[in-house]
């Protein structure tokens, strides 16, 4: 063995080492953060006859309510079939910009502060930090009125 080459050996034992450390501490995923905070809310009633309300007459219409935490995303699902989301992400959501909304596509939501992307059918998250679905509230429709209320599904 070349006595030139046992440092430079050695040296690369380390750094692979130190690397691989560091991966394992930095890249694993959080799972310290706290969960989306709950705030009662007395139920929602929405009118599904008004006008800023017609796109959620139609599947993947959505609009921005108030109620929960941050906000609340209803979302049509299809025919006499609602979704709503709490806005708060379910990623470090007591920091001020942890609020989610929906992409420019329409095809998912996501939270611009952590990069998490969250999908419409289970609110569970597809991408970034988030390893926790958004909060989902019921929804009960009766006639044109759609009801939300703070009882969770998950």
């Amino acid at each position: 063995m070349n006595i030139q080459t046992l440092p430079n050996s050695v040296w690369s034992w380390r750094w692979f080492h130190g690397l691989l450390f560091v991966c394992v501490l930095g890249c694993s995923q959080d799972t310290s953060d706290d969960a989306i905070p709950y705030v009662p809310f007395a139920d929602i009633v929405v009118n599904l006859n008004l006008p800023e309300n017609t796109v959620l007459r139609s599947k993947g219409g959505y609009r921005y309510i108030d109620g929960g935490v941050r906000g609340i995303i209803l979302y049509c699902n299809g025919a006499n079939s609602y979704f709503a989301y709490e806005r708060n992400c379910s990623f470090h959501p007591n920091e001020a910009c942890a609020t989610v909304n929906v992409d420019a596509s329409t095809l998912f939501m996501t939270d611009p502060c952590c990069g998490s992307q969250f999908d419409f059918a289970t609110g569970n998250p597809q991408g970034g930090s988030a390893w926790r679905p958004l909060r989902r509230y019921q929804t009960s429709l009766s006639l044109s009125e759609l009801i939300i209320t703070d009882n969770a599904i998950q």
